[in-house]
């Protein structure tokens, strides 16, 4: 049971981080543009895909050190 949670878990965070969207050129991964995320605040859609990639990243780390322990 636990593996099939842990599964979910990963495809959702991996679904979510796809989802974002902002600044997704090669320019701005590779260090163009920087400073303009800076003052920007995050709204709507933009602040739940955040929020829920960081509870699903802490997820899928306490559920990989769990399975590492058990």
């Amino acid at each position: 049971m636990f593996h099939v949670l842990y599964i979910i878990i990963c495809v959702l965070f991996i679904a979510v981080v796809l989802m974002q969207q902002k600044n997704s050129s090669l320019g701005s991964m590779m260090g163009g543009g920087m400073g303009d995320e800076i003052a920007q605040t995050r709204r709507g859609a933009d602040q739940f895909l955040h929020r829920a990639s960081i509870v699903l990243s802490v997820l899928m780390i306490v559920g990989g050190l769990y399975a590492m322990m058990a």
